[in-house]
């Protein structure tokens, strides 16, 4: 507390006490004085605030509350005056009166003038003495109400900013509850990381704080902003603003220069990029939703740093950027029991697993367990049972869980376009917790939008930027020709029940997406109540576990472009009504259990007439299809962590009659794949053929020449793989071939110089070659070679023949993820 602010509030009291005595004495300045008794009783609440606040004022208010000390110690000499002053004395009464009506002028133009500004820096400081706050108040009716609260201390009506921030505040703060829980390790750690890069970096003026609606991103920036070394950093001062969706830009522009550069001459239109060099400062830009508006509210003068709070990444603007990490399963707890019981343990008479199940389903969400936590307060265990299990279907479990949490975490889904919301959607269909295929995703995209490749990725990236889902990229991956083979998508579940919750909307059959959340043992019963009536989804995702043919019920799937089977057991009888979804298009089976399962009924294949992609995972194969009918529509095949079990010999399958189409085949850590069948090369139309982590695999067809368009092979990590056939040499239109991680391959074919359209080349970790064959130098289109350095020279050596060669020394990767999958 300032020693000022005490006098002045010491004074004040002092003086009022004088005003009501001068206001029932007969003089003069009665009147006067009443009125000014009137205006220090109104004043004296707030200047006793400032005084028990506890906050040190910079200099300039410091001298300001100085000069009011001083007006108001003159006061109380006139007040003392006038109190002795004998009413017969008429001049002396009437100087006193005069005296008494400028004090009065002084005082108004004090408390109209610079106190409502000290209010409101007051409020502004006391913000940052609150332990924890939500990340921000959601709801337009709030910004509406403000809207009709702009005001000025000149009563204009205009550039009210201060005010406006400060009652938004105010509102926040009471319409959440305090906690004062320390967040923990994690908080600590990004707090580190954040003051490296905004206090450590010359070179940033802009650093962002991203991730989830609700994750804690505006406590970690008011927690930044308390930290003495950042406040010393930056001499204390530290502007926080709140910009939200809608924001007055010329107001937030005026703020941000008149507290940078102490003036508020800033023009509507001009860059905040112009004058005198500042004294170091901090812009905090909290709940940023725009990259225009970003752009027009970073201020480029020196000595000023941004610190920019948004759900989104931004790229194009921020080049350093902290994420903000999900709470440790003991913090959930603790934040999850301060809500629901009003301390920071489980009580022991709760049930101690309920509570744990309850906070694993707010998935370490602080919001979520805020919400969750405070809906479940003093309801019984019934209740409590009941909760969990809505929670574990991606359902509200009470109004004010819905409008808190589901609603508040919706508005980064509202502020996509259509197209991107679509797909955003989209990613309630697959299984919680687990890393979703990139190749499924786009697949699944393409045939329900109608999206080419390339403006698939463009809304992956734009989901990925705004937090909306994470992607999750191979050392490998995300060049040109390996595209997203070897990426994932994962999503935070929430954002997975917030899919699930806006596709459930309409009546069961109207939905566009017909989902099941999580795993159950039969078919939901409201699909079953309603199989009598055809279901309109283009979507169907069905999560179950074994599923013999008398399990499934008949139903009707006219729209259905779409079907993913999620299902965990090791047979699995494929469902009947495959054959009641003439629109099919894409079909996926996932088997998430630990062994292969058997699948049955292929036979329905011979109705999927328009099908173009199958996806088959950790499913052994006894026949790929059951059917004479070629299927002239399919475009793709993808076996993963299969059992082939000779299903694509000859003797098995006419693979060229039966799919004529087909333009890509993946197989994946199919290990009892030995032989690569010479059925596959009969297929004239495949351009891309990838046979990886296939660790049986040793030897390829000698009829491999035939695939005259194959464009794209992939042999990485076959390790048993010794030799190339000479054949390959024939392929004229591939462009790319990846050998990566084949450690007992010796040599390449010798003519591989005939494959003059070859523009790349991976062969890092392929350790027994030891040489290159002559004909190389005839690849005038190979421009990029990745390979180990040990091998690097022979390329090298190649420079004068090949010019535009790059070389690629690739890093020593280790990863083990796959053990997960």
């Amino acid at each position: 507390m300032a020693v000022t602010d005490f006098f002045v509030g010491e004074i004040a009291t002092e003086l009022l006490r004088m005003m009501v005595q001068l206001s029932t004495k007969s003089c003069l300045c009665k009147t006067t004085a009443a009125h000014i008794a009137n205006s220090i009783q109104q004043m004296l609440p707030i200047i006793e605030e400032i005084k028990y606040s506890g906050v040190e004022l910079p200099a300039h208010r410091q001298f300001q509350l100085d000069r009011f000390s001083e007006t108001l110690r003159k006061g109380v000499e006139i007040s003392e005056k006038a109190l002795q002053c004998g009413r017969l004395n008429i001049y002396r009464n009437l100087r006193l009166a005069r005296k008494m009506e400028k004090l009065e002028k002084d005082i108004d133009r004090f408390i109209n003038g610079p106190m409502q500004a000290h209010i409101l820096a007051d409020v502004h400081h006391m913000r940052f003495e609150t332990t924890e706050r939500f990340d921000r108040l959601e709801g337009h009716l709030l910004e509406r109400r403000l809207e009709s609260m702009k005001i000025r201390a000149d009563g204009s009506g205009e550039g009210g900013w201060w005010i406006e921030e400060a009652f938004k505040r105010a509102e926040e703060e009471e319409r959440y509850e305090t906690n004062v829980l320390n967040i923990g390790i994690g908080l600590h750690v990004a707090k580190k990381n954040l003051k490296e890069l905004v206090t450590g970096r010359d070179d940033l003026t802009a650093v962002g704080i991203t991730g989830l609606g609700g994750s804690g991103k505006t406590t970690l920036a008011r927690e930044f902003c308390k930290d003495p070394e950042v406040r010393s950093y930056f001499k204390e001062k530290i502007l926080f603003l709140t910009v939200s969706q809608s924001p007055d830009m010329d107001q937030l522009r005026r703020t941000i220069w008149g507290y940078v550069m102490g003036s508020d001459s800033l023009n509507a239109y001009d860059p905040i990029s112009q004058g005198r060099p500042a004294n170091s400062a901090l812009v905090v830009l909290d709940d940023v939703w725009s990259i225009s508006v970003l752009e027009n509210l970073i201020p480029n003068i020196p000595g000023c740093k941004t610190l920019v709070v948004s759900r989104f990444k931004f790229p194009e603007v921020l080049r350093a950027t902290c994420e903000v990490e999900l709470l440790r399963e003991s913090e959930a707890i603790a934040l999850f029991c301060h809500s629901a019981f009003g301390q920071w343990t489980i009580p022991s008479t709760a049930n101690h697993n309920l509570v744990k199940q309850v906070v694993n389903e707010c998935k370490r969400l602080p919001l979520a367990l805020k919400v969750i936590g405070a809906s479940l307060r003093g309801q019984s265990e019934m209740f409590w049972n009941t909760a969990k299990t809505r929670l574990s279907r991606g359902e509200p479990i009470c109004e004010s869980h819905e409008n808190k949490l589901l609603r508040r975490m919706a508005i980064s889904i509202d502020c996509l376009s259509s197209k991107v919301r679509e797909c955003f959607l989209d990613l309630g269909c697959f299984p919680e917790d687990r890393k979703i295929p990139l190749d499924i995703l786009i697949n699944v995209w393409k045939e329900l939008h109608d999206l080419d490749e390339e403006e698939a990725l463009a809304v992956l990236f734009e989901l990925s930027q705004k937090n909306l889902l994470t992607l999750v990229k191979d050392a490998r991956g995300g060049d040109f020709y390996s595209s997203y083979y070897e990426m994932y998508v994962t999503q935070h579940d929430v954002l997975r029940d917030i899919a699930l919750h806006f596709s459930s909307r309409e009546s069961i059959n109207d939905r566009k997406r017909l989902l099941m959340p999580k795993t159950e043992t039969e078919l939901p019963k409201e699909w079953l109540r309603k199989s009598d009536q055809p279901f309109n989804a283009q979507l169907v995702s069905i999560h179950t576990g074994e599923m013999k043919e008398m399990d499934w019920t008949q139903m009707i799937f006219p729209e259905t472009e779409v079907l993913i089977l999620n299902f965990s057991s090791s047979e699995y009888f494929l469902p009947p009504f495959l054959c009641n979804m003439p629109k099919l298009r894409t079909l996926v089976v996932l088997n998430n259990n630990a062994a292969h399962a058997t699948l049955s009924n292929f036979s329905v294949f011979s109705s999927l007439t328009n099908l173009k992609s199958i996806w088959l995972e950790k499913v052994s194969i006894t026949r790929l299809v059951d059917t004479c009918v070629p299927l002239k529509h399919l475009r793709k095949i993808s076996l993963v962590f299969c059992k082939i079990n000779n299903s694509l010999d000859e003797s098995m399958i006419n693979v060229s009659q039966i799919f004529p189409s087909l333009s890509e085949l993946k197989i994946n850590y199919c290990n009892d794949l030995v032989k690569l069948p010479s059925s596959i090369c009969e297929m004239q139309n495949l351009k891309c053929l990838c046979v990886t982590n296939c660790h049986s695999l040793s030897q390829l067809p000698s009829n491999f020449w035939k695939l005259k368009n194959l464009q794209i092979l992939r042999l990485f990590a076959c390790p048993h793989l010794t030799t190339l056939p000479p054949g390959i040499c024939e392929l004229s239109s591939l462009k790319y071939i990846d050998i990566s991680q084949c450690v007992n391959l010796f040599r390449l074919p010798e003519e591989l110089g005939k494959l003059t359209n070859l523009e790349k080349i991976d062969m890092r970790e392929c350790p027994q070659i030891r040489g290159l064959p002559r004909s190389v130098v005839s690849m005038q289109s190979l421009h990029h070679i990745i390979c180990e350095e040990d091998v690097s020279w022979l390329w090298e050596d190649l420079k004068n023949h090949m010019p535009n060669l790059y070389i690629q020394v690739a890093e020593k990767c280790f990863d083990l993820d796959w053990l997960n999958d």
